[in-house]
């Protein structure tokens, strides 16, 4: 692609910018891969810690903590589809398992062994951090994003099914308490929200 000034640039379909990959169509996929390859470096780098029988499992599931981190950074726009969530949780429960030291075919459930380390699930992880994303935006004051998604369109077609979507799964899964209960400018602590299944 010719930008003159005898400056031309080549057109590629993924390209890593600070860290994250992105690609033309806007999926995710090339993210997620290279987040799950980042994950698993950081993992074989803390191996002899997370292996190790002398660390109590606990202790593991707190170092392994920085392994999730590095996995799920930049995680929040991630347009994600049931097929990335499986590839995470199945990088994920490798890892458990070989922190516990069991194999695939002792059949343990994968929620058990995550009692074990004191860890929830990745996909749960990754749903909250999105919700915090999402509280984020909607608090800002005067955001483009929160304009986008406040603004109606004059015409027959009723709003936007994924907006009503997202609304809807907000409001069934949280219930936040009123700004009047807490002080101005006081932030959401956990005893503030309630979670609701």
């Amino acid at each position: 692609m010719d930008i003159g000034a005898s400056e031309k640039l080549e057109l590629v379909d993924h390209f890593c910018y600070l860290g994250d990959m992105l690609s033309v169509d806007g999926d995710a996929d090339a993210a997620v891969e290279a987040r799950i390859r980042t994950g698993w470096n950081k993992f074989r780098q803390l191996v002899p810690l997370l292996t190790n029988k002398d660390v109590s499992l606990i202790m593991r599931g707190r170092l392994y903590s920085s392994v999730r981190s590095s996995m799920l950074h930049g995680s929040e726009t991630w347009p994600v589809r049931k097929e990335m969530r499986w590839h995470i949780q199945r990088a994920e429960m490798r890892m458990v398992r070989w922190m516990c030291g069991i194999k695939l075919k002792d059949r343990f459930p994968s929620k058990e062994l995550r009692e074990r380390l004191g860890i929830d699930d990745i996909a749960l992880v990754l749903q909250q951090n999105r919700l915090r994303l999402y509280g984020h935006v909607l608090r800002k004051d005067d955001d483009w994003v929160k304009k986008c998604m406040e603004y109606e369109v004059e015409g027959p077609r009723p709003r936007g099914i994924m907006i009503i979507i997202i609304k809807r799964f907000v409001y069934r899964r949280k219930v936040v308490t009123s700004e009047d209960q807490r002080g101005p400018g006081e932030r959401l602590s956990k005893r503030s929200v309630k979670y609701v299944n």
